[in-house]
């Protein structure tokens, strides 16, 4: 038996899902395309229009606010590039543990002369607020998360996007881990652009979403036609557009809460071995299918190798499994030791996660970090 839990990195796509895809894939091949076309296109124009409007009512969107995007890599330089090209100057804050494709795009914006920084964080992972009012002054646009992809903090957005409007900013929210788990209503939360994934809702690879708020304007960093509004020109995938749409259509917010309970279960489980931290908070401010610890005297990728050869799927925050060779820096960016970030591994639940196979994957943990550390240079730290 195969325990999954890697869903933070992809989620198996749901067999409705991969159904309404094959639809557009062998029968309904045809590509949307001006304003008239034939049937072919048509039906593909449909199948786009609609998971369009799903997506834009499961966060509180209007349908012309949502753009299709290949994924949340892309909506980052979109969403980050866009809004800087089209200001011209002006400084553009992020935080030192979002996802590195975020980083990366605001790193890369000292090439064009803008200013950039880096905002620290809190032990649990939570944006210094007062560190975000002392650096808004000329700032023009403040590009964070929503939930963590690593640690599972869910940040207090209102505040945040509250003190960025006051200081005149725009605030762009990746929301690809807490989405289909969290409820987002983007007008409550305030924010002017936001990234969503399929792949990590059940839905396929390859496609995601960005929401930019009526009223904000963003310079394309793509050339091409009119294609979804301009900003995303290129051809559009028409089948995974309509298998994201399913997937949306299929989220349970009961399963998140289901989720929750064996999250918080395996969290407990795996605190009873000795010399174990959690990284990130707990409750209600964790996302729901997020665990995250570090193991003492062991390797990550000792603990995933060893783990996954006995049927347990997860991720590690150690440096052998980066292709940089560096530690995590989420865990490194909440004020954890190297040995924390090398010893530190996420677990992470889907809604078919059973509470037989976390109690399984307890047992298999607790088993290989026990014979690891035997063998250690540690002296046998049990």
């Amino acid at each position: 038996m195969i325990i999954y839990l890697d869903n933070a990195n992809t989620t198996k796509p749901d067999p409705e899902v991969i159904k309404v895809m094959l639809e557009y894939l062998e029968e309904k091949y045809g590509a949307p395309g001006g304003e008239f076309g034939h049937i072919f296109d048509e039906d593909a124009r449909e199948a786009v229009e609609i998971a369009r409007e799903k997506i834009a009512r499961e966060i509180n969107a209007s349908p012309e606010e949502i753009i299709f995007v290949s994924d949340e890599i892309e909506a980052d330089n979109i969403a980050i590039k866009g809004v800087a090209f089209q200001k011209g100057n002006g400084k553009v804050l992020t935080s030192k543990i979002e996802r590195k494709a975020i980083i990366n795009t605001v790193r890369r914006l000292k090439e064009f002369g803008f200013e950039t920084h880096e905002l620290s964080v809190d032990r649990e992972g939570f944006i210094k607020i007062e560190e975000l009012q002392n650096n808004l002054n000329d700032a023009i646009l403040f590009a964070t998360h929503h939930g963590n992809f690593e640690i599972g903090t869910i940040q207090d957005v209102k505040a945040i996007s509250d003190l960025v409007h006051e200081k005149g900013a725009l605030l762009y929210l990746d929301a690809t881990q807490s989405f289909g788990k969290v409820k987002i209503n983007v007008k409550k939360l305030d924010v002017d652009l936001m990234s969503i994934t399929a792949h990590l809702i059940h839905g396929p690879k390859g496609i995601a979403a960005l929401y930019i708020r009526d009223g904000i304007k963003i310079k394309p960093i793509l050339d091409g036609d009119v294609r979804e509004r301009g900003i995303r020109p290129g051809m559009i995938n028409v089948p995974a557009i309509a298998g994201f749409g399913k997937a949306v259509e299929l989220i349970n917010y009961e399963d998140a809460k289901r989720m929750a309970k064996l999250r918080d279960k395996l969290i407990d489980l795996l605190l009873t071995i000795p010399d174990t931290k959690l990284n990130g908070p707990r409750g209600v401010k964790r996302l729901p299918h997020n665990v995250n610890v570090s193991f003492a005297y062991v390797e990550g990728e000792s603990v995933l190798l060893h783990c996954d050869m006995r049927g347990v799927v997860f991720s590690t925050g150690s440096a052998c499994y980066s292709q940089e060779l560096l530690p995590s820096h989420v865990i490194r960016g909440i004020g954890g030791s190297f040995e924390d970030a090398h010893g530190s591994v996420r677990l992470s639940l889907s809604k078919w996660t059973t509470e037989e196979e976390i109690i399984k994957a307890y047992e298999i943990l607790k088993d290989v970090v026990t014979k690891l550390r035997e063998i250690s240079i540690y002296g046998g730290k049990k």
